[in-house]
């Protein structure tokens, strides 16, 4: 389950701080957002699992199911509507495990409201020019060496006929990959457009979502020939193949 288009604009809050989820709720509400509360983690889960939004705010240190599994049983389930943790722990691990987990952006407690608005505009606007990238039939679809990857249903089928299941930013970073074919993209580039900035300590997680990329569609990992590391700047995307 995608966040569809006509969801865009609605915003689910997950926070057992009353008084935080409040201030929340109001400064979301004047940005024109259409936004539902759950006070606990398996309220959040069974409310996604009967309706659909365009973003998710959730605290980690929630009651019944943390924030983390959350987003995990989310991402299992098939849903890549984006994630937005606020949690009381700032430490860089924490951050890197949110957002391995499938988050796109975290927060430490506390924060200035404005600036958790601007991260939400920011994310809301990387889903946007997904959704636009991926519009047309001709930019939904990508097919090289065998491979097919449809950007819009966020599955593919690998060369040797086995179907994949690819995450949102695993089909974010091939989708800005494949704009730029045979052209480097370096990890600061991808992580601005698929994270935004101020996202991670390093860059240690695109080269991560790499590798599940190499692992999906080349047919010899160790020895890729699509997804080709540029020593101490980024990545280059051949289509062909790298001869």
């Amino acid at each position: 389950m995608n966040a569809a288009t006509q969801f865009f604009n609605r915003i689910l809050v997950v926070e057992d701080d009353a008084l935080l989820a409040a201030g929340i709720v109001d400064n979301l509400k004047a940005e024109g957002h259409e936004v539902y509360t759950a006070t606990d983690g398996k309220m959040a889960l069974d409310w996604l699992g009967a309706e659909q939004c365009g973003l998710i705010v959730l605290d980690v240190m929630l009651p019944r199911v943390d924030g983390f599994t959350v987003c995990r049983t989310l991402r299992q389930r098939g849903d890549s509507t984006p994630v937005l943790f606020l949690t009381a722990r700032g430490d860089p691990a924490d951050r890197v495990t949110g957002l391995e987990a499938g988050g796109d952006d975290y927060m430490a407690k506390p924060f200035h409201l404005q600036e958790f608005l601007l991260r939400v505009r920011a994310i809301l606007r990387r889903w946007d020019w997904y959704r636009s990238a991926s519009a047309t039939p001709a930019s939904a679809v990508l097919q090289f060496a065998g491979n097919e990857v449809d950007f819009r249903a966020f599955r593919a089928r690998s060369w040797n006929g086995i179907a994949q299941e690819l995450t949102e930013k695993e089909a974010m970073i091939l989708k800005v990959l494949a704009e730029h074919p045979g052209e480097i993209v370096s990890r600061e580039d991808l992580l601005e457009k698929v994270w935004g900035y101020d996202v991670f300590p390093s860059t240690r997680t695109v080269d991560n979502f790499i590798l599940r990329l190499r692992k999906r569609f080349e047919r010899d990992p160790a020895n890729p020939k699509h997804f080709l590391t540029v020593w101490g700047v980024g990545y280059r995307f051949m289509v062909e193949g790298e001869s």
